[in-house]
């Protein structure tokens, strides 16, 4: 019965046992920040959490861990008011883009409205489709699609003098880049403050960078697998279209104005991508966003080009975003990669955030793992007597949370499902060998990081 349980709460970290004279006690948190207490609307911020550690002696007080909390009170401090902007923002943002379709559409009527009123528009519009398809051979200095382009810029430009140019959002509050050694606190600090957004702002999302990755090149797959769908289906004219009083060749060109602009509303994937990041298609996107992105990295250039075409998607938006990581904006990219995209990457790092560092030489690591260093961390060997601290120890957990055992099928990224035979609130255990030991069905990365929050 060899068994690996996971002990999942809300905090994304391992549940530790509470007892004190437990000779079996798991201390498997990352951090001092237990989610579950904390009630929404009574949450301490950053600085008050950190402070009643110190007090309790669960941290030891440091200068520069101080420091950083306090600039994150300064934040929370200022974000009850630009929620409030964001949501009227948006509510403005939700009317322009009623107003500006209903100005597209009407525009698009009356283009083919004037071009039926020309007595040779059929005559000049078949010979534009002979010509495409009997002349492969085209100018080298002509792009395809230029046509379209064009009408579609001059469009674009009658639209914003008819219907104004796009709301412009409310100047956000800087976020934070904590930097510095490993071990110093700076996850600790930020999950400390990402804690204490609940209820005060709507969207809050908080990834690991390689978690983000992975939530990255899942949301291009999506995106890109829309976009093939939708192009198998081209034939098909949109329903608005459908009912407009015109003959079946002025709505095909009308349903291919509309296929360009999707296109070139597709063509740039990355701010698609980052504006799934924080919204569901049932969500409201009313209100402000805060990303916590812990320990950003550069390590290939698909993550460089990923983060810069994101991250600037996100804060040119209004999202606030508190960081981590072990090295300053600057110094993320020593290897030189795609320097000119890395600039552009670190200016809008340094335009929006507070670079922030954790002096602290101390890696406080070290400590936990020397208190722990006598505690047990797992059932071995299996015998019949570790089977039965294992199942007491499963028993204890879930009797917290009621003792209801239940199976289900969670989502693990990619379409990719998994069958939880016993779980209960977010507590559940499987065999080593169903998760690892079949060849077909073995768990990828994503799949645990999926695992994990589910």
């Amino acid at each position: 019965m060899r068994r690996i349980f996971y002990l999942l709460s809300e905090s994304k970290k391992l549940i530790a046992e509470t007892n004190p004279a437990s000779k079996l006690r798991f201390n498997a948190l990352r951090s001092f920040c237990d989610h579950s207490l904390l009630r929404p609307q009574s949450r301490p911020g950053p600085l008050v959490q950190y402070k009643n550690l110190v007090e309790q002696g669960k941290l030891k007080h440091d200068p520069y861990q101080e420091g950083v909390a306090s600039e994150l009170e300064n934040l929370l401090a200022r974000l009850e008011k630009y929620e409030k902007d964001m949501e009227e923002y948006h509510l403005k943002l939700s009317e322009w883009e009623k107003s500006r379709e209903s100005e597209r559409r009407k525009l698009l009527t009356e283009e083919v409205e004037q071009q039926q009123k020309e007595e040779d528009w059929w005559k000049r519009l078949n010979n534009k489709l002979v010509d495409r398809w009997s002349s492969r051979k085209k100018p080298e200095n002509m792009e395809p699609g230029v046509g379209k382009w064009v009408s579609y810029l001059k469009r674009e430009k009658k639209l914003d003098s008819l219907v104004g140019r796009r709301p412009t959002a409310p100047p956000a509050p800087k976020g934070l880049y904590i930097y510095g050694n490993v071990g110093t606190g700076k996850t600790m600090l930020m999950d400390m403050f990402y804690s204490a957004t609940e209820g005060i702002v709507k969207h809050r999302r908080r990834y690991h960078f390689h978690e983000a990755m992975l939530r990255i090149n899942e949301h291009m797959h999506k995106i890109w697998k829309t976009q093939m769908e939708e192009k198998s289906l081209q034939s098909s004219i949109a329903g608005w279209i459908m009912n407009l009083p015109f003959d079946t060749k002025a709505k095909e060109w009308l349903a291919a104005e509309e296929r360009y602009k999707q296109e070139m509303q597709m063509k740039n994937i990355l701010p698609a991508v980052a504006d799934e990041f924080f919204l569901n298609q049932e969500e409201d996107r009313k209100g402000a966003s805060i990303l916590c992105f812990d320990e950003i990295q550069t390590v290939d250039v698909f993550a460089i080009v990923a983060l810069s075409g994101i991250l600037s998607r996100l804060l040119s938006s209004g999202t606030i975003i508190v960081a981590t990581s072990n090295r300053a904006p600057k110094d993320l990219n020593e290897a030189g990669m795609q320097r000119e995209i890395f600039q552009k990457l670190v200016s809008k790092l340094e335009q929006h955030c507070e670079n922030v560092l954790v002096g602290s030489e101390v890696d406080y690591r070290r400590f936990i793992a020397q208190r722990s260093a006598n505690q047990m961390h797992y059932f071995w060997p299996i015998e019949p007597e570790a089977v039965n601290k294992f199942e007491k120890k499963w028993h204890d957990v879930t009797g917290r949370f009621g003792g209801r055992i239940i199976s289900n099928t969670i989502s693990v990224m990619f379409g990719r499902t998994l069958e939880v035979s016993e779980s209960c609130e977010g507590v559940a255990r499987f065999t080593f060998e169903y998760l690892c030991g079949r060849p077909v069905h073995c768990l990828f990365v994503s799949s645990y990081f999926q695992l994990s929050s589910s």
